[in-house]
């Protein structure tokens, strides 16, 4: 299939090796042409673009990028200036393509070659961010969780303490006035309560200490979760379980799975409401390929395992999804936007990556967890034996 010819004394084989090079690539590539004519396209493309390289020749970049993308003047600019040029953060979200599909844009002139019919070619290659950017604000939400420990451990001190003296206070004068005021009284007691509570919530972020983990079977995590939430919040949930019996155990605490699992359930169920359609989808499965550096160890971690809880509710707003994780940063009007900051604390204390996609049906978030090994547990019990005192004389 001969799509292009070379400028100089070249042959045949030059082609086939563009093609080959344009094939090895591992992030999707597009050759246009003037009016933005697709003359080649890699597998990674045809994926990316969930439709076949014929289909892509016969319609032409239009029917796959959105109107008035960057994607387009940027093909003008170099085509003009025979000069590559880059567009970050371009959302190619399409009807096509429903997910998030937020890419950068590297788009350079083949100088040495023409199409078929004499215009000049450019290449475009597309590399999705989305997963980079989501272990961005991973970290970032990381950096905000320290920064609540110590405004908690601050709180706890300098703020119970003066609350319980106003508490008492208010107790003591409501035996003293009328049921007028009684009332203002009650609602003293009760603020002064609801801050307590908001503080002791927030004193969770302050505790460093070391978490006992061990092997731990996510499916029995997943299916207690389950059952707490149809005996409560999400009674009137449809609850749909798809997993991966295959999957070997993780390396983790088992109260603390459960309260982030129970944590997403109920943002989930919330999110959901009262319609009568409600699904929530609790899924496993197996994928490799992300490996993270962890900090006091030279080694890089695997994060195999991906659990997710996914809701057919109206979705997050995208201007929330940066800020998602950060402490205080909440979409319902009583909330204390302390709940998706704590599952991201506890995670990261598991060395997982939580992450979150939304969409115009629903919401997806997926924690990444590391397997368990024995060696490690192995480790771990040397290390508390050998903090244990010698009590032998």
């Amino acid at each position: 299939m001969t799509t292009s010819k070379a400028r100089s004394n070249g042959t045949g084989n030059e082609d086939s090796l563009q093609r080959l090079l344009l094939q090895a690539l591992p992030h999707p590539a597009i050759l246009v042409g003037r009016d933005y004519r697709v003359v080649e396209a890699n597998n990674a493309a045809e994926i990316f673009f969930r439709t076949s390289l014929a289909i892509m020749r016969r319609q032409g970049l239009r029917s796959f990028v959105p109107f008035g993308s960057p994607v387009f003047s940027t093909v003008d600019q170099v085509m003009s200036d025979l000069s590559p040029m880059t567009a970050y953060g371009v959302d190619l979200a399409t009807p096509r393509l429903a997910d998030d599909m937020t890419v950068d844009v590297y788009v350079s002139p083949i100088v040495d070659a023409v199409g078929s019919d004499g215009d000049p070619l450019v290449a475009i290659m597309l590399h999705p961010q989305a997963r980079t950017q989501k272990l961005d604000r991973q970290l970032t939400s990381q950096s905000s969780a320290r920064s609540v420990s110590g405004l908690a451990a601050m709180l706890a001190h300098e703020i119970k303490n003066p609350l319980f003296g106003i508490r008492g206070a208010a107790q003591l004068l409501e035996s003293s006035v009328d049921d007028a005021d009684r009332a203002l009284t009650q609602l003293i007691t009760d603020e002064a309560d609801r801050i307590v509570r908001l503080v002791d919530r927030m004193e969770v972020f302050s505790d460093e200490r070391p978490v006992e983990r061990g092997p731990v079977n996510i499916h029995t995590v997943l299916e207690h979760v389950k059952r707490l939430a149809e005996t409560s919040f999400g009674s009137h949930i449809k609850f749909v379980e798809r997993y991966d019996p295959s999957l070997p155990a993780i390396y983790a605490n088992r109260d603390q799975m459960v309260q982030v699992f129970l944590n997403l359930a109920k943002n989930a169920c919330e999110a959901i409401g009262t319609r009568s359609d409600g699904k929530v989808v609790l899924s496993t499965g197996f994928k490799p390929g992300i490996r993270l550096s962890v900090p006091g160890s030279a080694k890089r971690l695997t994060l195999p395992l991906e659990v997710a809880v996914e809701d057919n509710g109206p979705g997050i707003p995208q201007d929330l999804m940066a800020e998602l994780f950060d402490p205080f940063i909440t979409t319902k009007s009583n909330g204390t936007g302390l709940g998706l900051a704590l599952v991201a604390k506890i995670i990261r204390d598991h060395g997982g990556v939580v992450e979150c996609e939304s969409h115009g049906t629903g919401a997806a978030f997926r924690v990444m967890l590391p397997v368990y090994q024995e060696e490690v547990d192995h480790a771990q019990a040397s290390r508390s034996a050998n903090l244990t005192p010698n009590t032998q004389a």
